[in-house]
């Protein structure tokens, strides 16, 4: 059997950042060795699998993937230096570079990638990896330097690539220590932490990547809150905000200091548990794709930092359709019309209350909604909770309509099945069976269709229609997460898929 060979020899730099501001240059020789780091959340773990918001200042500056994605999703090598998808997609083999050490001096390998893939499948060790490891069947190492994973079923090459590009390899020798203690072969080791105050990465001197990191020291100090982040960037104190709100960034990038954005955007959506109330009525459903105001929300919540969007995808997605946008943009008329067919009477379609978190932005939005479906005839109530209480309610599926943000949408399409409201089983909010099959068979289709680019670009249209048909999400923004702001003297920002900070070739002059 002959093979697709996607030979890519030598790491390519990852474009650098999309910014508003002063202007952005590549890596230079720095005039500092230390970058200060202002982030508004301690970390959780350094398990890389541990995929949550605030882990992203730390992981790719302690791990390395197998491959990475430019800011466009064009996959290029990291510490696989080259890879061959079978004609057949039932399998990747990945070559890996021979030059990369752990921190702990242990040789990066195959047996280690075998490791990660091992925890990775399990559930209880495995954390957020562990369900995109569902398409995985086994592997096998075909040398020190070579593995292939084979896929229980013929697999797309993105969904294929993604899997490379959300696996951080493990030192085996680390690996059952590895939330307390990073083992990595990222360019930076840890030096210090004080919990909930600071952590600090100084430079690994064995790293592959050849004159990287540019900065000896990094370090990451904790504030209570973005004010207090924002006045430590005003007064010196911090050369870089991440992950700060879209509101400063906007003020501060109007007073001079640079806003560097990235393509792995949440998006924020409107989330309806179809098994209660109106809500079980398709028709009443499908009258909020009309009834969310998208260019208010965005303007208002975000600065308009962001982008309407009636799909959950960025649009780096592959799925990603602007048409939809307008087919589906604020209609107040529309939304009536959809009102009057469901049969329900006006008791009916107002017996609801919408969850909302507490946090200002949540409050903000909540109150856009409430007055656009006033607009549509619709009085309902918020049901305000403070975040502990109403993260309870959210993942355990307690609330009619939810408005809260999902991950994962600039990726392989099906991996927004990782959040909890679009899970095809195991679904938090529905349980099982799912109550929408057919938006089951659309993400099954998206997962197994490995034809022709026609083909694949039908699975994807079919899954877009089904969404809006199905109406049980409603997505309404794009959003920064993940969002950098610096002072004028930083440079060197290299553009994550996540938008995870990336310290190897920051500089400050």
């Amino acid at each position: 059997m002959t093979n697709k060979v996607l030979k890519m020899f030598g790491f390519l730099p990852i474009a650098l950042a999309m910014m508003t501001g002063p202007g952005l240059v590549g890596a230079q020789e720095s005039s500092s060795d230390t970058v200060r780091v202002a982030v508004v959340r301690d970390m959780a773990g350094f398990d890389p699998q541990q995929f949550v918001t605030g882990n992203f200042y730390l992981i790719k500056n302690l791990y390395d993937s197998l491959i990475e994605y430019t800011p466009e999703g064009k996959a290029v090598p990291s510490l696989a230096s080259a890879w061959a998808i079978a004609d057949d997609n039932l399998s990747i083999s990945l070559t890996l570079r021979e030059d990369v050490l752990f921190h702990s001096g242990n040789q990066f390998n195959a047996a280690a990638v075998a490791a990660t893939l091992e925890k990775a499948t399990d559930p209880e060790r495995g954390q957020n990896v562990f369900s995109t490891m569902s398409v995985v069947k086994d592997w096998t190492m075909d040398g020190d330097f070579q593995i292939t994973i084979n896929f229980k079923n013929p697999t797309s090459d993105r969904q294929m690539l993604d899997l490379a590009q959300f696996l951080l390899p493990i030192d085996p020798a680390g690996m059952d220590n590895v939330a307390t203690a990073p083992a990595g072969t990222g360019a930076y080791l840890l030096e210090e932490r004080l919990v909930g105050q600071s952590l600090t990465l100084r430079a690994n001197p064995n790293y592959w990547r050849k004159g990287e990191p540019a900065t000896e020291t990094i370090v990451f100090t904790v504030f209570d809150d973005d004010d207090s982040a924002t006045a430590a960037l005003e007064s010196g104190i911090a050369d870089i905000i991440y992950s700060g709100s879209s509101r400063s960034a906007i003020r501060l990038g109007d007073a001079g200091y640079q806003i560097i954005k990235g393509p792995g955007k949440l998006t924020q959506v409107f989330r309806i548990n179809s098994t209660r109330g109106p809500f079980q009525n398709q028709k009443f459903r499908q009258a909020f794709n009309f009834m969310m105001d998208r260019e208010n929300i965005l303007r208002i919540a975000y600065s308009g930092l962001g982008d309407i969007t009636a799909l959950p995808w960025a649009a780096v997605s592959p799925a990603y359709d602007a048409s939809y946008i307008k087919e589906f943009a604020f209609d107040v008329d529309k939304a009536k019309a959809l009102l009057a067919e469901t049969g329900l009477s006006a008791a009916e379609m107002n017996d609801w209350a919408l969850l909302v978190r507490s946090r200002e932005t949540d409050q903000v939005i909540a109150q856009i909604v409430q007055a656009s479906l006033a607009a549509a005839g619709l009085d309902i109530k918020l049901n305000v909770l403070g975040a502990a209480e109403w993260r309870e309610d959210l993942l355990g599926g307690n609330f009619a309509a939810v408005v809260a943000a999902v991950g994962n949408v600039q990726k392989f399409p099906s991996r927004v099945s990782t959040n909890s409201i679009y899970r095809t089983s195991n679904n938090p909010v529905f349980g099982d069976p799912h109550p929408h099959p057919d938006y089951v068979a659309a993400i099954e289709r998206v997962n197994t269709t490995v034809g022709s680019d026609a083909d694949v670009q039908a699975a994807y249209d079919t899954l877009n229609r089904v969404l809006v048909e199905e109406a049980f999400v409603i997505p309404i923004t794009t959003y920064e997460t993940g969002l950098i702001v610096a002072a004028p003297n930083v440079s060197g920002f290299t553009v994550d898929i996540d938008n995870m900070f990336v310290a190897r070739t920051v500089v400050v002059k």
